[in-house]
């Protein structure tokens, strides 16, 4: 599809930020009053959180669309993509409201773009062993699939290896993007109130609607409980056409060995900023049972 921009636009598209990211005072001005033209969904979760059944639940209720907002989905870490944003704010493509759900960590580059064009993300605190195990599931069928990479390629005889291989490369390998995901967000959150919106997977459970609800709020689109109702409805009844996984917290626990849940421990503690939610991130043993939410099994 082709794309027109106006000159300022055009200049904005092609010019390069300043090394760590950040624009320059007049650049940040002309896109900080784009920002401030439109309102858009923007869902910063890390693989396994609900973030799909959510994102469609926002679509439904904003009466939006699914935006890609990152280069390529193969090219993780995601980044924002500066030139879809343009297109959204300047030219109005596409008409409905931007919603998108990106994989993406708070930092600094991201941080640049989020506060140059008022966005405002949504994250989701979940266990990590609950969602290395529902990643696990992900890879099973096509494990070679960079669309479900995350920093780092996964090896090509991993479907062919054991349970117990494969357990501690998802460990050893994916979970220190978790740690780095959760610190650098709250590390954000902490040092920007009221940017970021910190969702928790056992609230969603709980209260899928009143997490619809807080959303839709903190994005600047609020809509009518009967709104979000309807729209957690029709989702659920259409799971078949989104990824579906179990999303029962708790079961992480017993898909891994008591040795790599210490490895799990042992990488959110190079973090001091995770030490409030480190039980939440990786569970103590027997410390809950699992648990599904009001619509059953959420969609992964």
């Amino acid at each position: 599809m082709n794309k027109t921009f106006d000159i300022e636009a055009a200049h904005a598209a092609f010019t390069l930020p300043n090394d760590d990211g950040s624009f320059d005072l007049d650049f940040r001005h002309y896109l900080r009053e784009l920002g401030e033209s439109r309102r858009s969904i923007i869902l910063a979760f890390p693989p396994k959180a609900a973030g799909t059944y959510l994102r469609t639940a926002c679509i439904v209720a904003a009466q939006g669309t699914l935006v890609r907002t990152v280069h390529a989905q193969g090219g993780r870490d995601a980044t924002f993509y500066l030139p879809t944003f343009l297109s959204y704010y300047v030219n109005d493509r596409p008409a409905q409201m931007l919603v998108t759900h990106v994989h993406m960590q708070a930092l600094p580059a991201n941080r640049h773009v989020i506060e140059a064009l008022d966005l405002k993300p949504i994250i989701m605190i979940r266990s990590i062993p609950d969602m290395l195990a529902s990643y696990m599931e992900m890879l099973e069928p096509n494990p070679l699939s960079a669309d479900n990479w995350l920093n780092i390629c996964v090896p090509e005889d991993y479907k062919a290896s054991s349970e117990a291989h494969k357990a501690d490369f998802v460990v050893d390998m994916m979970g220190p993007w978790y740690a780095s995901y959760f610190s650098t967000w709250l590390n954000y959150a902490t040092s920007t109130p009221g940017r970021v919106c910190i969702l928790t997977y056992e609230g969603f459970l709980t209260d899928p609607l009143a997490t619809l609800e807080k959303v839709l709020e903190h994005s600047r689109v609020p809509r009518p409980r009967e709104v979000c109702r309807a729209a957690l409805d029709e989702v659920w009844e259409e799971r078949s056409q989104f990824r579906f996984n179990k999303g029962i917290s708790g079961r992480g626990r017993s898909r891994f060995t008591a040795a790599q849940i210490m490895r799990l421990e042992r990488q959110i503690g190079f973090y001091p900023n995770l030490y409030p939610i480190r039980d939440t991130l990786v569970p103590p043993l027997g410390s809950f049972a699992e648990t599904s939410g009001r619509y059953g099994m959420p969609l992964a």
